[in-house]
């Protein structure tokens, strides 16, 4: 005897589906700065590799994504576009450096697009400008939840999640450290994307300020760097 699937299983296969490494938005070739702290002795163990992301998902900018993935969320669900409009814009501003804000603009356009041609949904486009813009891949993910009807902290732990998995498997080849050692520093990181998230779903954005400046020195840092095995 067989179940109809709920609506939430239906979200969950799309969150698994868009937040995993196989979703082509090329989030692998980014390190968001990490590659550079690395280089500099800043993350040498899987110690600091777990405080370096622990600090980005709860004060720096995957915090900062999360927010603005709630927000977008919350736009969709009441298809307000001109919202969405403003949100977006703001999202896209809202980085510290020249490689971060490359890293957001091309894995929001490639992950819209793909969600566009793969997933589509009305809820989606009734948000969408025409043509669709430059996208921050935070709005993105907040508004592919909310058309899906996943609940807007749930999206923002899978978008923290995915985040913070692909920075330790940058830290992973980077330091280098075993994959159990990232495994260890992934799970650990559990209770600071939960906390995050919920933070987040509950942040005005108006009131949305962040705190990781060795993070935006780390990523200027590596615009110059000699030798670089990723985009940021």
């Amino acid at each position: 005897m067989t179940t109809r699937p709920t609506m939430a299983d239906a979200g969950l296969y799309r969150l698994l589906a868009w937040l995993s490494p196989g979703f082509p938005v090329g989030a692998f070739s980014y390190s968001h700065g990490l590659e550079t702290a690395v280089e500099w002795g800043e993350v040498a163990d899987a110690h600091g590799l777990r405080r370096w992301i622990g600090a980005l998902v709860a004060r720096g900018s995957g915090f900062v994504d999360a927010v603005w993935s709630c927000a977008a969320h919350r736009a969709t669900a009441a298809a307000d576009a001109a919202a969405w409009c403003a949100i977006n814009a703001e999202a896209l501003a809202w980085r510290g450096t020249a490689e971060t804000a490359l890293e957001s603009r091309q894995q929001g356009r490639a992950f819209l697009r793909a969600v566009r041609a793969a997933w589509p949904h009305p809820s989606v486009e009734a948000v969408l400008p025409d043509p669709a813009p430059e996208s921050a891949y935070s709005v993105t993910v907040g508004t592919a939840a909310a058309a899906a009807g996943v609940p807007a902290e749930t999206g923002a732990v899978a978008l923290l999640h995915g985040f913070a998995a692909n920075l330790v498997s940058a830290g992973v080849r980077l330091v280098p450290l075993g994959q159990t050692d990232g495994q260890r520093v992934l799970a650990a990181l559990e209770p600071l994307v939960l906390d995050a998230a919920a933070r987040a779903a509950a942040t005005d954005p108006a009131s949305l300020g962040t705190a990781t400046p060795m993070a935006e020195l780390a990523s200027m840092g590596h615009e110059t760097q000699y030798t670089r095995l990723f985009r940021s």
